[in-house]
């Protein structure tokens, strides 16, 4: 079995943790701009929410709105650039199973519990950040790091195909897949993300000799 090294850690492809350094008038217009998102986003629901109402709300011009976040996907991923990179550090550096010194099986099923908890907190933002273009998902720098992540818990852990494995775990928590599991089925949470846990472990025991 291998173990999950410093250097394997190296690899993982680190989210932002937040905004590169820039201007402080810039700076302030993107904090007005994530408040107003924020605000109008859970107030009236993502899907009614045009990036024309951000900007009248942020009171910011169009064109600068635009130019910085690109499109609404860009604003749902800005806003969720920290409550990911939460999750990263805890990944990192917090304690076990979720954080290093657990077996990999434990840590997998630990990661997929908080994923999916994550992307039920945040499914309309979630599902707009993997939504906006064909393979959104599959771009985004935070799909690079969940993936390489069980990738590697998935190779310690002595199972062949870890790349597969680890693509077919996150393909199951896709918004719109969990949308449907806690919305239309009314699957609860809690019953969910012991199904989840008992699928990874299933995935991380490695064959019979």
């Amino acid at each position: 079995m291998h173990r999950v090294t410093a250097a394997d850690r190296r690899d993982l492809p680190l989210l932002t943790g937040g905004a590169p350094r820039e201007r402080a008038d810039a700076a302030r217009n993107r904090t007005k701009v994530l408040a107003a998102a924020d605000e109008l986003f859970r107030r009236n629901g993502v899907a009614a929410v045009s990036m024309d109402d951000v900007a009248a709300a942020a009171g910011v011009g169009k064109g600068t709105l635009y130019r910085r976040f690109g499109d609404k996907s860009g604003l749902a991923a800005a806003l969720l650039d920290a409550r990911e990179s939460e999750l990263q550090a805890a990944i990192l550096s917090g304690p076990p199973p979720l954080g290093p010194g657990a077996p990999p099986a434990d840590r997998l099923a630990a990661f997929v519990s908080a994923y999916l908890a994550y992307v039920d907190a945040h499914l309309d933002l979630v599902a707009l950040s993997q939504t906006a273009s064909p393979g959104a998902r599959l771009r985004t720098g935070s799909h690079g790091f969940w993936r390489q992540h069980c990738r590697l818990l998935l190779t310690a852990a002595g199972v062949p195909d870890p790349d597969l494995r680890a693509d077919t775990l996150l393909a199951a928590l896709t918004a719109e897949q969990v949308r449907h599991w806690r919305h239309d089925e009314r699957r609860p949470l809690p019953a969910l993300i012991d199904a989840i846990d008992a699928i990874a472990r299933r995935l991380a025991v490695p064959p019979s000799p």
